[in-house]
Order: C-alpha cells, then structure tokens, then sequence
C-alpha cells in the first residue's frame, strides 16, 4: 500500500512538472508575440502618422 501511494505522488508530480513546463512555454510564446504585434503595430500608426495623406479632406458645412 505504501508504494502505491509513492507512485501515486511520482506520477502527480511528474503530472504537474510537465504541465507547469508546456503551460510555462506557451506563456512565454503567447507573451512575446504579444510584444512583437504590439511593436509592429505602433511602428505602422507611426509610419501611417508621420507619412499620412497629403491632401486633407475638409467636411464643407
């Protein structure tokens, strides 16, 4: 019985330690292309800014 419940927590353990290791992965992933979208995003408000139209359009009242 008592090498049962050593198993038992062996493999919960080795359970948790490879989800908390893929969940910690993709948190990382999700986390930096989160930084790169958000980079490359304002660099294009940016460029959109800075180059913009050339003409601007008046709304006549």
């Amino acid at each position: 019985m008592f090498w049962k419940i050593v198993g038992g927590l062996i493999v919960a353990w080795i359970a948790f330690m490879v989800l908390g290791s893929v969940l910690g992965f993709v948190f990382k992933a999700v986390l930096w292309i989160a930084i790169i979208g958000g980079a490359v995003f304002l660099g294009t408000a940016a460029y959109g800014a800075i180059s913009g139209k050339k003409s601007s359009k008046r709304i006549n009242s």
